[in-house]
């Protein structure tokens, strides 16, 4: 191959990345204005999300270049019959903004008795708009403390997805997080269900979607981040009031190794990465157990804090709050 050929590839090379990222930027660009008119964010939360945002060349609603979402906000809006079905006066009191459910187990308390509150949607927590991926669990971390909030601990969005908040259930002392797993999924293996139910069913929640063709190994430039807008099944919600926690996009979560690592405790140490929920071609291929309290082998496991956290096309998260 000659020089000029090799100089020329380059260039396209070159000039169809800056394309794509002049794409995300602008696509990011209209998020954080979402952001900051549906939940009222001021300049300086705003200025230290965007700086997360830039340390990054993929957070965003996926690569604009090769997604290829199955359904449209609009069309979402129109299917749900309007986003004001989701803004719940009661929660709203009690978790101090919009778009959170109250964390409680409903056999023994009251709502207004939770002392933590949940997303009701993967962020950026707004119905009939897409999940945000690409984001290493340090950026969610990160990006939940910029909006007044934090990284979520297992046994929240597990209690959140079945229907109750239970104690926390982390084997602390078993050696490993092999050992701590095994033995919390051994618990509640028997009671097993999903945010709708006992029973894994299709076309319930946003699992409908596909991978990109070019979709192997998991690149930015092959695999489409090809979720449906948050909220557009209204039947995939937990007993709390929860959604789109199956399908869509899997979330990270905070899994402690200690007491001392507990995020719904106030620690800043944080433990290990947890990857909750399935994601959006679920309902075509199965690709691992899914139920709510099931906690996942230690897939492309670190430290939550740590700057090489894993991300990829179907990766994002959802914030919790402490009620003070």
């Amino acid at each position: 191959m000659t020089r000029f050929l090799l100089s020329l590839i380059f260039a396209t090379v070159i000039a169809t990345t800056a394309l794509a990222q002049s794409s995300l930027q602008q696509a990011n660009e209209q998020l954080f204005r979402q952001l900051q008119s549906v939940h009222g964010l001021n300049s300086a939360q705003m200025d230290r999300l965007k700086g997360i945002f830039s340390g990054s060349r993929v957070i965003g609603q996926g690569n604009p270049a090769i997604t290829r979402h199955p359904m449209t906000p609009e069309q979402c809006t129109e299917k749900i019959g309007g986003t004001a079905r989701y803004d719940n006066a009661r929660n709203r009191r009690i978790c101090g903004e919009k778009y959170m459910a109250p964390l409680y187990d409903p056999r023994s308390e009251k709502p207004s008795e939770a002392e933590a509150c949940i997303d009701m949607f993967e962020f950026p927590n707004i119905p009939c708009t897409y999940p945000v991926v690409w984001t290493r669990a340090r950026e969610a971390a990160e990006i939940c403390a910029a909006v007044g909030k934090r990284i979520c601990d297992a046994h929240e969005w597990e209690g959140a997805c079945a229907g109750a908040l239970e104690p926390p259930d982390y084997f602390f002392g078993r050696g490993s997080v092999s050992s701590m797993r095994s033995a919390h999924n051994a618990k509640y293996a028997a009671s097993k269900n999903w945010s709708y139910g006992n029973g894994y069913q299709r076309g319930i929640c946003a699992a409908a979607s596909q991978k990109s063709a070019s979709c192997g190994g998991g690149g930015y430039q092959s695999c489409g981040s090809n979720t449906y807008p948050t909220g557009s099944f209204p039947g995939c919600k937990s007993v709390l009031g929860v959604y789109d926690l199956h399908g869509n996009a899997a979330e990270h979560m905070n899994l402690p190794l200690a007491p001392d690592q507990m995020a719904s405790t106030g620690s800043i140490k944080l433990g290990v990465t947890e990857m909750k929920g399935s994601w959006f071609i679920f309902d075509r291929y199965y690709a691992h157990p899914d139920w709510c309290r099931w906690r996942a082998p230690y897939w492309h496991g670190s430290r939550v804090l740590s700057p090489s956290s894993h991300e990829n096309y179907h990766l994002g998260f959802r914030c919790c709050k402490t009620i003070e």
